[in-house]
């Protein structure tokens, strides 16, 4: 570097990217700055120009002020091979500008400190790095050592998580063919091990997120919801809050939406039927709910998922951040996977409920563009993702899946051939009914649930919009005597997921 080069990195004033010190004198204040450009876009630091004049002045270099600059350089941890430039100034004989340039931060990197402290530039200024954003820095240079989801869990011991929920996530990674079939009459402990969800043997925080009944010391395990008047949270039709694990909140998310959403119908050409479906795709809901319970900053003790239902628009949001290599607008396109809470997504990809590769947004926007519907959007706040679809305005369709009568819904056309059901409750509720007709208290028994809203919401309600039960009298849903019974396409459904 020459002085000319000097002159003209120093025209533009102090900035981001370039620190003036008068001299060595504020050589502490000086590896502040320095350890600022390493830990965000990299910068000059340059010693002998007045910061406010922007003179050049220089100063005596002696064997003392190399010895001092190497200390200082020493107090940065990492080490950071620095080049010290020494530059005469030819109208001051004698006097020397000193500069040295500081490489950016690169995510994934360790922060760095100055004798212990952190520092990070915000514009010109030099500033302490806050708690939030050196952990997180730690958290993306050592994720297996730091994270969250694998620290062991406090308070809950392996009889706490819920085993149907364990063995029902099995027998859907055994039918998708993610997990061999051994893992069926295998100890659910091996199966947690080997999905490093167990830490010496207990629950780590990730499988307590998964399958725990007992969350008394997780208050982060909740999803607020709502259903708001208009196109603001002014004034709300309904508010609810729920607790509990990965599946409950799954479940009561997806339930919210079959409450509030209008649902719609068109005959189909197989079985010449009546196909039901949301205004907003289900599975694309589904997906998006599913990304935002996996990729939560879980660690975020006073923050909460939430679902907001506008006239107009629904979001649904997670306290997180993007990865560094997605904004909001390339995660439209084909990415990688870049998951925040890794063994948890392996977890769920496993079990079918999460696809790899990136593909979450490409299937939902897939699912909307199959309905006609405009894609949905996906932002960052500065604390939360949030992605929001547009509701279709349909004129006239005022009804909602609790106020929809049973006879205008699909009871006696068969499913697809290729039938699935959309939700482990509803495998859960075929799984446990027998082939005859049962009232609606007998299945809720089957399926071992006893609050009513609950069942119908999360079991029965999408049961029927799979098309995996019937009515006994389907032209007359209030019958004293109505009963209901699996159609022939879950029955063999349940044959085949039996042997």
């Amino acid at each position: 570097m020459t002085i000319d080069d000097i002159k003209a990195l120093i025209a533009s004033d102090e900035s981001r990217t370039l620190e003036l010190k008068k001299s060595t004198g504020e050589l502490k204040d000086g590896m502040h700055a320095a350890c600022a450009f390493l830990n965000t876009e990299g910068g000059w630091l340059i010693f002998g120009v007045t910061p406010k004049s922007l003179k050049i002045i220089g100063q005596e270099i002696t064997d003392n002020t190399r010895q001092e600059i190497a200390q200082a350089l020493a107090g940065l941890d990492p080490v950071s091979d620095v080049e010290v430039e020494y530059i005469d100034i030819p109208d001051r004989p004698g006097n020397t500008l000193i500069a040295m340039h500081f490489d950016g931060w690169v995510w994934g990197k360790r922060p760095h400190t100055f004798r212990g402290c952190p520092y990070y530039k915000v514009e010109s200024t030099t500033k302490v790095m806050p708690h939030d954003m050196y952990d997180e820095r730690i958290r993306a240079h050592q994720p297996q050592a730091f994270s969250w989801e694998q620290q062991l869990a406090n308070g809950v011991t392996l009889a706490d998580l819920n085993e149907k929920h364990i063995r029902g996530c099995i027998r859907l990674g055994v039918e998708g063919g993610r997990i061999p079939a051994s893992a069926i009459t295998a100890p659910l402990e091996e199966t947690l091990a080997k999905w490093k969800l167990l830490s010496k043997g207990q629950p780590t925080n990730g499988a307590v997120m998964l399958f725990s009944d007992n969350i008394e010391e997780y208050p982060q395990f909740q999803l607020k919801m709502a259903r708001f008047e208009g196109t603001d949270k002014n004034e709300f039709i309904d508010n609810q809050r729920v607790e509990g694990s990965f599946f409950d909140l799954l479940d009561a998310g997806m339930a919210f939406f079959f409450k509030h959403l209008n649902l719609s119908g068109k005959i189909t050409n197989h079985s010449l039927g009546r196909e039901e479906r949301l205004e907003v795709p289900y599975k694309a809901l589904r997906e998006a709910l599913i990304n935002s319970l996996c990729h939560r900053q879980w660690e975020k003790y006073n923050l909460t998922n939430s679902i907001a239902i506008y006239d107009d628009r629904i979001e649904i949001a997670n306290p997180g951040i993007f990865p560094p290599q997605i904004t909001p607008i390339s995660i439209k396109d084909p990415h990688e996977s870049y998951p925040y809470n890794l063994k948890i997504a392996e977890a769920l990809y496993k079990s079918t409920f999460l696809e790899g590769w990136g593909s979450g947004a490409k299937r939902i926007m897939d699912a909307c563009r199959e309905q006609s519907l405009e894609e949905p959007s996906w932002r960052w706040d500065g604390g939360f993702i949030i992605v929001t679809f547009k509701r279709p305005y349909r004129e006239g369709i005022k009804e909602t899946i609790e106020e929809l009568p049973l006879n205008h819904r699909s009871t006696t056309a068969q499913p697809p051939l290729n039938f699935n059901p959309s939700t482990v409750q509803v495998k859960r509720l075929i799984l446990s009914m027998n082939d005859g007709y049962m009232t609606m208290n007998e299945i809720m028994a089957s399926v071992g649930l006893k609050h009513r809203t609950s069942f119908r919401e999360n079991y029965f309600v999408p049961a029927l919009a799979d098309g995996a039960i019937e009515l006994m009298y389907p032209g007359q849903p209030n019958h004293p005597k109505q009963q209901y019974r699996l159609t022939e396409a879950s029955k063999e459904w349940k044959i085949n997921n039996l042997l």
